[in-house]
């Protein structure tokens, strides 16, 4: 058992004066009492205070450290999207809708609400439509990655650690126009599955060769009544079988860490199980775009005492949108989660939950990389083919993908967790639909390794 339930563990610019007074007050940047170029150490993080979320504040001993060097980039940096996915943005807009149960409708490609047209104040339906674009913003082909799952004690590594691969496959809704032209997004025709989700567990010696399958429906965009849960698959080496496993499990913690599936990400888990509110918007600065790689490149990034922080890293001012959910199921561990998500690219910068006693439990916050910053020229990715980390493919020729390459997830009541590293994941396809067919197919799973 303890093999198969880690198995599943896995804009804005500042405006110019002559229009500053026909400018909404919110959308006003707050003067910073920091610029780009300038570094942060444990004496100034005070500086820090009104640009991060009080939770996050509140527990900043784990984050903030003696000898960090926090480095201030950009301000409000547009990183845009893949030219496909803006197109196809363009081309849907105004036709996705929301429905029975926060349920997603008539969605093709791109980003299902445009940005511009949320109110969070006076649309009941603002937060649902965030995380619809949350959930549907711009992420290549989906993943692949080699991955590290360790777990931390206030500063010590616990026994308890994994090492693999994963690959995510986007199958519907795809931007490419070969895609969107044959199957209206759909890389098969008749496709009923919306992604599919492997992962290879390579250490330590007595997990290696599990190998995990899982299958997200298109229904899960639709109302409760019509959804169909995840099916997941795993292979146990040591009862050569394949087992299939509930898909209840998203919500449980994994081998009684920190974490649960749905975590990742800050959210990975079906929209309509939950109800969504717009809490408001924040300008904040977060880790958005990494100037030093760790696992798998190297060991010597400074995760600060804890194990918990990107403290000696590089962070931006961005604007958020914070996002509340509370679980329909009353069997849920969380009470609410509040999200902060990126309002240009939409990827999460931290979350906050709180359990059944509505006290705050975890907090989560991730780390950053930007495609076209890494593509042999800017800077070269040590590990890659002519230093390009992300390269292109047939109507993506420049990926434009700001990507999480890393998740900390903190138990501030006990002070352990979880940190999950993936920093090579980029989103480019397998060269070939056979060999997506084969990767996707639940018979790989039986044949092992």
């Amino acid at each position: 058992m303890r093999k198969t339930a880690l198995a599943l563990a896995l804009c804005l610019s500042l405006p110019a004066s002559v229009f500053a007074q026909e400018k909404k007050a919110q959308d006003v940047l707050p003067t910073t009492p920091f610029k780009e170029g300038d570094t942060i150490s444990f004496a100034d993080v005070e500086k820090l205070k009104d640009f991060l979320p009080p939770e996050f504040w509140d527990n900043r001993e784990f984050f903030f450290y003696e000898g960090m060097q926090l480095e201030i980039g950009p301000t409000m940096r547009k990183y845009g999207a893949a030219d496909a996915y803006n197109a196809a943005s363009e081309k849907y807009k105004g036709q996705a809708k929301i429905g029975q149960d926060g349920a997603l409708e008539n969605y093709t490609a791109g980003l299902p609400f445009d940005t511009a047209a949320i109110d969070c104040k006076g649309d009941p339906n603002a937060g649902t439509k965030i995380i619809w674009d949350f959930l549907k913003t711009w992420n290549g082909d989906g993943a692949r990655s080699t991955w590290s799952y360790t777990y931390w004690d206030r500063g010590e590594q616990l026994p308890l650690y994994y090492e693999g691969t994963a690959k995510v496959i986007a199958l519907s809704n795809r931007v490419e126009p070969q895609y969107l032209a044959e199957n209206n997004g759909d890389i098969f025709p008749q496709e009923k599955r919306q992604s599919a989700f492997g992962i290879e567990v390579d250490a330590p010696f007595d997990a290696r060769g599990i190998l995990v399958l899982t299958y997200r429906y298109k229904s899960a965009d639709g109302p409760l009544k019509d959804m169909k849960n995840d099916d997941t698959w795993v292979y146990v080496p040591d009862l050569r079988r394949v087992r299939r496993i509930s898909s209840a499990q998203r919500t449980d913690s994994v081998q009684g860490t920190d974490f649960t599936m749905d975590d990742l990400r800050s959210f990975s888990g079906i929209p309509p199980q939950y109800e969504w509110k717009c809490l408001g918007e924040k300008t904040v600065i977060a880790p958005m775009n990494t100037k030093t790689l760790a696992y798998p490149y190297t060991d010597t990034y400074n995760f600060g005492p804890y194990g918990f922080s990107y403290a000696s890293d590089r962070w931006e001012v961005r604007n958020a949108w914070i996002v509340r959910f509370i679980p329909k199921n009353e069997d849920h561990p969380y009470h609410h989660k509040d999200i902060y998500i990126d309002k240009e690219t939409y990827e999460p910068l931290f979350s906050f939950a709180y359990d059944r006693k509505k006290e705050l439990w975890k907090v989560i916050w991730h780390n950053h990389r930007y495609s076209e910053d890494w593509n042999g020229k800017v800077n070269k990715d040590p590990k890659a083919e002519n230093g390009v980390w992300y390269p292109g493919w047939e109507g993506v020729p420049e990926p434009k993908d700001n990507r999480i390459v890393s998740d900390i997830i903190v138990n501030v009541q006990t002070g352990t967790g979880n940190r999950i590293e993936f920093w090579n994941s980029e989103g480019s396809p397998f060269s070939s639909k056979g060999k997506i067919r084969g990767y996707i197919d639940i018979g790989r799973l039986n044949k092992g390794r």
